[in-house]
């Protein structure tokens, strides 16, 4: 039986207001804030109690057993709308790049054998919008200087405190990722213990998160088991359809993954919050 993805449903859909998407894309001035980006009623972040406890311990479940955590429908829609909109207003500002890599970012070694899986050159290519893009007081900044985000997504992960900073890099503590069609990420690991990101905006097709929960550990490196992904033989691939609005935690120093190649004329927008050790 094929895995399935693991996500944080925590509180069951509701129904949502929100009159003032139509003055976002009409470019008017609004007034963004926590209680109008993020569906603090459904996840409510900065305040003690046992709906905070039961989304902790739901989310260090799916982080224990498969490496990653979805938290649907953390944005609310006019979250959703304020941040695509932000994206598509810098989204010439993006940085790209084209590269031929594997799985493990390191350089050619004739001396493997020919089926060593770091012989395995994929083409990748994306583009970053780098954080000076995005204003102190624009939706995204906003998400993530919201009142306990960061501690929230600390007891998350369970990194203790004195462990657990912002990243300081101005131009890059708040990234989005933009790829259009033909774009994608190969297979790969990551070479931080854990990513933060937020789906934002979905390609017209394709565009799934892939991945394979700790195959590799600090042992064994697998590369059999590696191989079997590279070939399309592996049974242990799990794919995510994230949603924009959905927050991840994913831990992908172990575990292989990719975003398969877009298709459509939408770019597909996720941003990404760093934070380091």
């Amino acid at each position: 039986m094929r895995p399935r993805d693991v996500a944080i449903p925590i509180a069951p859909d509701r129904p949502r207001e929100c009159t003032w998407i139509t003055d976002i894309h009409a470019g008017a001035p609004m007034h963004l804030s926590a209680d109008n980006l993020i569906d603090l009623d459904r996840y409510p972040i900065a305040t003690p109690g046992p709906l905070r406890d039961a989304i902790l311990e739901e989310v260090r479940h799916a982080l224990d057993l498969r490496g990653c955590a979805v938290l649907k429908g953390f944005l609310s829609p006019a979250g959703i709308a304020a941040a695509v909109a932000e994206a598509d207003g810098v989204a010439d500002k993006g940085h790209r790049s084209y590269s031929r890599t594997n799985a493990y970012f390191t350089a050619e070694d004739a001396s493997l054998p020919e089926t060593d899986p770091r012989r395995r050159f994929f083409d990748r290519s994306n583009a970053f919008i780098p954080a000076d893009n995005f204003r102190s007081d624009g939706a995204l900044r906003t998400i993530f200087d919201s009142e306990g985000f960061d501690a929230f997504i600390r007891d998350c992960l369970q990194e203790p405190e004195d462990r657990f900073f912002r990243y300081a890099d101005p131009l890059a503590d708040v990234i989005v990722n933009a790829a259009w069609e033909g774009n994608g990420f190969p297979w790969h690991f990551d070479t931080n213990n854990f990513t933060v990101t937020l789906a934002l905006q979905n390609a017209e097709c394709g565009g799934s998160f892939d991945y394979v929960p700790m195959i590799r550990d600090n042992e064994d490196e697998h590369f059999d088991e590696v191989s079997k992904v590279l070939d399309g033989t592996s049974d242990r691939v799990i794919s995510l359809e994230l949603e924009p609005g959905d927050l991840q935690l994913f831990k992908g120093r172990y575990s292989l993954h990719r975003v398969a190649p877009l298709e459509g004329s939408t770019p597909r927008y996720v941003a990404i919050f760093s934070y380091v050790g």
